[in-house]
C-alpha cells in the first residue's frame, strides 16, 4: 500500500485538471435533478460532481486498483463495483473519500468558494487530506501530525508553505441548522447563517474559510467523511481546535456511522472555542 504522501503526490495532477475543468465548464454548468436531501445545499447537484467523480475513479484504478474508495455521487456511479470496498477497512488500508464539488450551491451560483476535496482515512483518524480551490489556482493540504500546507497549482508537494492562521476575522459561520446559536454568539462576533444569510448575489464563506481567516469559528450540524470532516482535519493541523458540540474530542472514524463524525465546533484559538461551546451549552447541544 502507497503511502499517504504518494497518494497525494500522484493524484495531485488529476486534481488539478479536475480543478481546471471545474472552473471552465462553471458559467455553462447546467443542474442534475436534486438529490434527496435535508436542505437544498445537500440537494444540489452538478454535471461537474458526476464528471469529476468519474475522473477521479478512472485515476485510481489506473494507478491504485486495490485502494477503498468512497466518492459522494458512488450511487450513481458506473465505477463503484470496481473497487474492492467503499466502507473504513481495518488500520492502515486507507479509504480514500473524494467530494467532487464541495459547496456545489456555491458553485451553481457562480460563486468561487467551493472546492475539491480528498481524504485518505485510517480506522481511526484521517491520514490525510486535500482540498483545492480552482477559483484562486490553489490548494492546501495536511498529512496527519505534519501540519497544513498551501501552495498554487503547478506546485509539488514540497514546494508549498506552512499555513499559519493568523489574526482571523472576528466571523462565525453556523452551518444548517445552528442557527439557533446566533443570538449568544453576537455579542462577541459577526455571525453568519447558511440557512438565512446565503444569497446567490453575494458570496458568504463556506466552512473553508476556516482556512483563509475569513471565519474565526464554525459549527456545523454533523462532520461528514467527505467535507466537514475533512475540512476540520485540515484546521486542526493548521493549529485551530475541533471538537465535538460537547467539547470532547472527536470519536474515532470505526465507531461513526453514516460516514460521518456527530456535530462539530471548530475555532482558531481557544477564546473562540470557549464561545462557541457555551453558546453549545446554551442552546442545547451537548
Amino acid at each position: 500500500m502507497p503511502t499517504p504522501r504518494d497518494l497525494l503526490a500522484a493524484l495531485l495532477p488529476y486534481l488539478q485538471v479536475a480543478a481546471a475543468y471545474a472552473q471552465q465548464i462553471q458559467p455553462r454548468i447546467a443542474a442534475q435533478p436534486a438529490k434527496d436531501a435535508a436542505n437544498f445545499f445537500g440537494a444540489a447537484l452538478s454535471d461537474a460532481d458526476l464528471s469529476i467523480q468519474t475522473f477521479v475513479e478512472v485515476a485510481l484504478l489506473g494507478r491504485f486498483p486495490e485502494v477503498r474508495f468512497y466518492g459522494e455521487e458512488y450511487e450513481q456511479s458506473y465505477n463503484t463495483k470496481y473497487f474492492r470496498a467503499i466502507a473504513l477497512g481495518p488500520q492502515d488500508d486507507y479509504l480514500i473519500t473524494l467530494d467532487p464539488i464541495d459547496g456545489t450551491q456555491f458553485y451553481l451560483d457562480g460563486h468561487g468558494n467551493y472546492q475539491i476535496i480528498l481524504g485518505i482515512l485510517n480506522a481511526d483518524e484521517f491520514e490525510a487530506a486535500i482540498a483545492l480551490t480552482p477559483a484562486t489556482q490553489t490548494y492546501v493540504y495536511a498529512l496527519r501530525g505534519e501540519g497544513c500546507w498551501q501552495g498554487q497549482f503547478g506546485q509539488e508537494l514540497a514546494a508549498c508553505d506552512r499555513l499559519q492562521i493568523v489574526d482571523p476575522k472576528p466571523t462565525i459561520l453556523l452551518g444548517w441548522g445552528m442557527e439557533r446559536l446566533a443570538t449568544t454568539l453576537r455579542d462577541h462576533y459577526t455571525v453568519l447563517t447558511v440557512a438565512e444569510d446565503y444569497s446567490k448575489a453575494i458570496q458568504i464563506p463556506n466552512v473553508n474559510g476556516m482556512l483563509t481567516g475569513e471565519l474565526a469559528g464554525a459549527v456545523i450540524r454533523v462532520g461528514k467523511f467527505i467535507d466537514g470532516a475533512a475540512l476540520a482535519f485540515l484546521a486542526q493541523e493548521a493549529g485551530c481546535i475541533v471538537t465535538t458540540h460537547a467539547g470532547a474530542v472527536p470519536p474515532p472514524l470505526h465507531t461513526c456511522d453514516n460516514y460521518e463524525r456527530p456535530g462539530l465546533l471548530i475555532a482558531a484559538n481557544p477564546t473562540v472555542h470557549q464561545h462557541l461551546q457555551r453558546a453549545a451549552q446554551i442552546h442545547g447541544l451537548t
